[in-house]
This record gives structure tokens, sequence and C-alpha cells, in this order.
């Protein structure tokens, strides 16, 4: 898939402020500070999210337009420490009626961090995500921080991990922001489901 315009749409609180115009959403996530602003803005060639240094920026669900076909959907990172009881909760709560009430949702992403065993919070997501029925995939970010075989041993542990879980994996993406690494298989499964 070619990106000939990628823009930003809207920002909501709640997914009752997201219009019906019948535009599928393709979704990312993952844990603060996991690469995803930078992920998107990889797939995209644009600027369009922003990349901190600080951890849970993205508080709200974030919209983009792409070549007026799909949603690109931003949503806040979670797990991030240093946030407040009440931040954290009011992130959970963003999420949890996005993922639950958004009709429209078509893929979720989730981010995690290659250079990681699988973390209880990711995992927990993910059974969640099944147990609702979400359709979702993992992408592995910032490939680019191991060498070639620290990094396929990485991945080959974690979905190994995973396998006790699920009895066939959901998608997986490699990547890397720095190298462009990923972007086409992301953006082809993109393509094949819009």
């Amino acid at each position: 898939m070619k990106i000939s315009s990628a823009r930003f749409a809207f920002s909501s609180g709640k997914v009752s402020q997201i219009p019906a115009d019948g535009m599928r959403e393709f979704a990312f996530i993952g844990r603060s500070n996991v690469g995803k602003s930078s992920l998107i803005n990889m797939l995209t060639g644009a600027r369009l999210a922003k990349v901190s240094g600080t951890p849970g920026k993205t508080r709200l669900i974030n919209h983009f337009a792409i070549n007026d076909g799909w949603y690109l959907v931003d949503l806040p990172g979670y797990g991030y420490a240093r946030a407040s009881k009440s931040v954290r909760a009011g992130f959970g709560g963003i999420i949890e009626d996005y993922i639950e009430g958004s009709a429209k949702l078509w893929f979720l992403f989730v981010l995690v961090d290659v250079r990681h065993e699988v973390q209880k919070i990711d995992l927990d997501f993910m059974i969640m995500l099944a147990e609702k029925g979400v359709p979702f995939g993992i992408v592995f970010t910032k490939a680019d921080k191991l060498g070639v075989n620290a990094l396929r041993a990485n991945v080959d542990r974690y979905c190994a991990e995973l396998s006790r879980y699920w009895e066939e994996l959901p998608p997986v993406f490699v990547t890397s922001s720095e190298k462009q690494l990923g972007k086409e298989e992301i953006l082809n499964f993109i393509e094949e489901n819009v």
C-alpha cells in the first residue's frame, strides 16, 4: 500500500464521540514508551504522532485519516507506572470504552518491545482481547536494537510463551522505525483488510 495522504482527523475521549462515517479503524496500542509514535510516523511517512521521551503523552484516542479511506488510530499507552492511579484508571477507561464500543475497529496492533520477555501486563491485555473477540496482532518494536540472531531468538521465545495460551498465534510483525523494517508488511496487511 502506498500512503498518498495522512492527516490528523480528530481526537476523542470516548467512543460515542467518534463519527459513524463507515471508515474502518486500524488501531495501535502498547505499554508507554514502546515506540508507538515513532512506528505511526514511520508507517505514514509523516510526523503525525508526537514523539516524546516522556511516557504517557497520548491521553486521548487520536484518529488519522489515511488516503481518505481508513483511520489509523493512536490509543493511549497502558501501564505507565509514574502516572497517578486516577490518570491510569482514566487511560484504562478510555481504552476499554474504545475496544468494547467501537463498531469500526477492524484490527488492533499490540506493540511490544522485542528486547524484553513477555510482560504480564501485555499478556493479560492480549488474553482480554481474545476473550472479547477483538482481532489483534503483535508488533515487535525496536528490532534495530538487537543483532539478527538475538532478534530471532527473542521473537521465537516470545511466540513460544504465547503458544501456551493460543493454539494459533495472532499475526506477528517485526519492526524498526529507525530502519523502516516491517513497514511494507503492516501496510500490506492493512490493505488486504480495508
